[in-house]
């Protein structure tokens, strides 16, 4: 199966990604050999998901130390617009400083320890959705199970593996899924375009549904429990995910229906003691006032276009990444 991000060595090196843009209708691949390019496709969602992220910051510094040799100044300038992609995901700052860190012993160095990174995350997200796997099993009676999830988190949002999808693939592999509802997401449709696609890619049985759907499934008894990865995770547990997240915890509270989130633990920001402080991306209008480039919504219209949102710790049945349950109710 190919890397969602990647390495490409030859002709100079650059960064492979599958063009997230593209799916469903179009699975094709795009070479990044510029800081600029990969800046491009972190902003466009190109390439996105917190631990793809991570790989993504941490493989535009090898492409800075590329271009500018042993000008550390300007390597490091151009880390800091990567960084900057995107503001909400801890991961993408994470992996640019940890290949930073490798800088003073060369390009080759940096490329190495961006290598490792890449190795490690798809590792420690089989470890922590294999954690989440198990937690459903103790909590939810019913077999098989029936899922309900939240934007993307399968491969196509890490490396190779994924967070909250990939506790589907270990419960599918184990026969114990009977179906996956897959939220729409809006604006961008992260979850009828590449959720779907890739549970259908598996042979897992799904149905998509709006967001604004996802309470009255819970109210009708077709969901045992909800699934969803982290963009942030502050210290005491908040969670900040993609929107919409946080009115899906507030129904599955009122069902009693276990929410649990799978990230791994680079997706943790100690530095921060809740989910107060979490700066949220706010996108392009055009996002909501248009499809597919057709205007829906009056000339003017004015909106508000939050990329995440915080769910706070005490609506969470569980936090869980590689080292296990990190926080939540069933702590």
């Amino acid at each position: 199966m190919q890397r969602t991000i990647d390495w490409d060595d030859s002709g100079g090196g650059a960064v492979v990604i599958i063009d997230q843009c593209a799916l469903p209708g179009t699975y094709r691949t795009l070479r990044l050999s510029t800081p600029e390019e990969l800046v491009g496709a972190i902003r466009r969602l190109a390439v996105r998901g917190a631990p793809a992220l991570g790989a993504a910051g941490a493989l535009g510094v090898v492409l800075a130390a590329r271009v500018h040799g042993g000008d550390r100044g300007a390597v490091h300038a151009d880390a800091e617009r990567i960084a900057a992609a995107r503001p909400t995901a801890v991961n993408l700052r994470r992996g640019v400083e940890r290949a930073l860190a490798a800088l003073p012993e060369g390009p080759e160095a940096v490329l190495a320890q961006a290598l490792a990174m890449l190795d490690e995350d798809a590792r420690v997200n089989r470890e922590a959705s294999r954690h989440a796997a198990d937690l459903l099993l103790r909590e939810v009676g019913r077999r098989p199970l029936r899922l309900l999830t939240h934007c993307n988190t399968g491969r196509l949002a890490a490396v190779e593996w994924g967070t909250a999808l990939g506790v589907v693939w270990h419960l599918h592999a184990d026969g114990q899924v009977e179906y996956v509802l897959a939220d729409e997401t809006r604006p961008l449709l992260q979850g009828s375009r590449l959720t779907a696609w890739e549970l259908a890619e598996a042979g897992v049985r799904y149905r998509v549904l709006p967001d604004s759907a996802a309470a009255s499934a819970l109210a009708r008894g077709l969901v045992d429990a909800v699934v969803v990865g982290a963009d942030r995770i502050a210290a005491n547990g908040d969670v900040a995910n993609k929107v919409g997240t946080y009115p899906l915890a507030l129904a599955a509270a009122h069902h009693g229906i276990p929410f649990v989130v799978v990230a791994p633990s680079s997706t943790v920001d100690t530095a921060l003691p809740d989910g107060t402080a979490i700066v949220i991306e706010e996108r392009a209008a055009d996002e909501v006032t248009c499809v597919a480039g057709v205007p829906v919504s009056p000339d003017g219209a004015e909106v508000f276009n939050p990329a995440f949102d915080v769910t706070p710790v005490d609506l969470v049945t569980a936090v869980v990444t590689e080292d296990g349950v990190l926080a939540g109710r069933a702590r």
